[in-house]
């Protein structure tokens, strides 16, 4: 599925957060969501998703519930655990769109392997730590198989190895024909894994393209107000942030 957004405004009071966003995204991109804090990243995805009130049109948000829930995961920054379910329960929680929650193990196994969860498959949430409830919690959106993920923040307290990793899983995921949008803060996964750069400043897309067309000197010191160096190297591109700017 392609997801179309077009002129996405969202108000609060007077107000504007999100001001006239348009975005594309079809099957094979893994979609990189930049910005600094208070850009609008969030607002773009909850706002394609119909969870808030905008105005424009989004594909998604077109879609009644059931099969928006069937077509796009969520996976929100916040993250809570309230009830000590299972790690697999919740995991399990991902088919409930498809109506078989207990007749599809396969999604239940391929999500824990994915995310390296096995050994805690009947450990309670409440018990996990913030790293291995945020792992959790993206098995359960893998668990859901859908062709679109949207992740706000997936990596933000994950260790730098299942940080890497879980930016491969979702490159990997896009290479398998899905589509994924996620925000992001670390410039370097974002740059490495991603195949596009969405970068917002104040509520509105100021940059859409290639990693090396985002990352440039003159929208870095303009956005983020950082100088920092690219390079394509043998082992892909390198993203390094140098300095603020005074």
């Amino acid at each position: 599925m392609r997801v179309e957004i077009r002129n996405l405004t969202v108000r609060r009071g007077a107000r504007v957060t999100l001001d006239t966003a348009s975005l594309s995204l079809g099957g094979g991109e893994f979609v990189g969501l930049i910005g600094p804090n208070g850009a609008g990243k969030t607002t773009l995805m909850r706002a394609a998703l119909g969870l808030i009130p905008a105005e424009g049109a989004s594909t998604l948000s077109a879609l009644p519930p059931a099969r928006r829930a069937l077509t796009a995961a969520w996976l929100p920054q916040a993250r809570e655990a309230v009830w000590p379910v299972s790690v697999e329960n919740l995991i399990r929680l991902g088919r409930i769109p498809h109506r078989r929650p207990d007749a599809d193990p396969a999604h239940i196994e391929a999500a824990l392997s994915r995310m390296g969860l096995q050994a805690l498959r009947h450990r309670p949430i409440t018990e996990l730590s913030g790293g291995e409830l945020a792992r959790s919690l993206i098995a359960r959106a893998l668990a859901q198989d859908t062709p679109v993920l949207m992740a706000d923040e997936p990596i933000a307290g994950l260790d730098p190895a299942y940080q890497i990793a879980t930016m491969q899983l979702f490159r990997d995921l896009a290479q398998e024909g899905r589509a994924v949008i996620a925000s992001l803060h670390d410039l370097g996964l974002a740059a490495r894994h991603c195949t596009r750069l969405v970068m917002m400043d104040r509520g509105r897309i100021v940059a859409d393209g290639p990693p090396a067309e985002v990352l440039t000197p003159d929208l870095l010191a303009r956005v983020f107000g950082i100088e920092g160096q690219f390079a394509q190297t043998k082992e892909g591109p390198v993203f390094q942030p140098l300095r603020v700017l005074s």
